[in-house]
């Protein structure tokens, strides 16, 4: 006959419960997820306070010696680009241009992605296969034809060839994202708009826009900072300095014997507080609007 052995008098075993046991793993887990999310974070968010700290340094080449930065502290360099830069003018046409590709722009690629999803026509599939085509060519590449275009079109050193520019980098892009987002929206209320008596544009300006204001969103945070930092295109194709943009701007710090890095990093501070302000606007909207528009073709 086998014994059990007990336990001696005066102890009691408590037993391991399945509970706590799981307390401790997601303890640990979380702690884990954390420390990941916190050392990402610091990545990202390094290189914005590096510039910001190399903005304060009242000498050019204080970012060689970054540690003269933090007894020498200034705002001078802010007060130098604000006042005797061209920073307000580059700053305005920056804004005409950015804020004019996103409205054209989302216009476009809403009307596409809207006709793609509803409409049945011919060459719906090839239209956008041809928009993801023209995402293949690098700038490089495109740089001399659309130059030719511009000249032949009285386009150069307009804002409005510029922004054709920005809309034919953008819309391709933005037209597939809304695609995705339109077929979350049911039919059945298209349907029901004509029953009302609206017309197709009706319909879609009417009940499927503000249905889709997530995927709008993202289409126009996208088109705006296409546009707001792009430099290859604008440097090109605005040839006079009133018409220079932030991103053309900041080039005129540097120069072949003179950079003026101090003047670079404050400017390029203030050219991200305009972008942050619209992702602020926006965020809200921005992982609903990437995910619906990624659940369908």
């Amino acid at each position: 006959m086998t014994t059990i052995p007990t336990p001696p008098a005066g102890t009691i075993q408590a037993p391991t419960s399945p509970r706590r046991l799981l307390s401790r793993r997601s303890r640990t887990s979380s702690v884990s997820l954390h420390a990941v999310l916190a050392v990402c974070a610091f990545i990202a968010v390094f290189p914005v306070l590096w510039i910001f700290y190399i903005s304060l340094g009242p000498d050019k080449n204080d970012y060689q010696h970054p540690s003269r930065i933090l007894s020498n502290a200034t705002l001078d360099n802010y007060t130098y680009v604000l006042q005797k830069t061209d920073f307000g003018t580059w700053m305005l046409n920056s804004i005409i241009v950015a804020f004019g590709t996103t409205l054209v722009g989302v216009l476009i690629a809403a009307s596409a992605g809207y006709a793609v999803s509803r409409m049945k026509f011919l060459g719906r599939g090839s239209l956008m296969y041809t928009f993801l085509l023209t995402q293949m060519f690098p700038v490089a590449v495109l740089m001399v034809p659309l130059y030719k275009i511009m000249g032949s079109l009285g386009l150069l050193d307009t804002y409005g060839g510029l922004i054709v520019i920005y809309c034919s980098t953008a819309v391709p892009y933005c037209a597939w994202l809304l695609k995705g987002y339109f077929d979350t929206i049911p039919a059945e209320i298209d349907e029901a708009g004509r029953i009302d008596g609206l017309t197709p544009f009706g319909t879609f300006w009417r009940l499927i826009l503000p249905l889709a204001r997530p995927g709008l969103a993202v289409a126009a945070f996208y088109t705006f900072i296409t546009a707001w930092g792009e430099v290859a295109f604008a440097s090109k194709f605005m040839l006079t300095e009133p018409r220079y943009t932030l991103a053309v701007g900041l080039q005129s710090y540097i120069s072949q014997f003179n950079s003026q890095w101090n003047y670079l990093a404050a400017t390029s501070v203030l050219i991200a507080i305009p972008a942050a302000a619209v992702f602020y606007v926006v965020q809200r909207h921005l992982v609903a609007g990437l995910t619906a528009g990624g659940t369908k073709g």
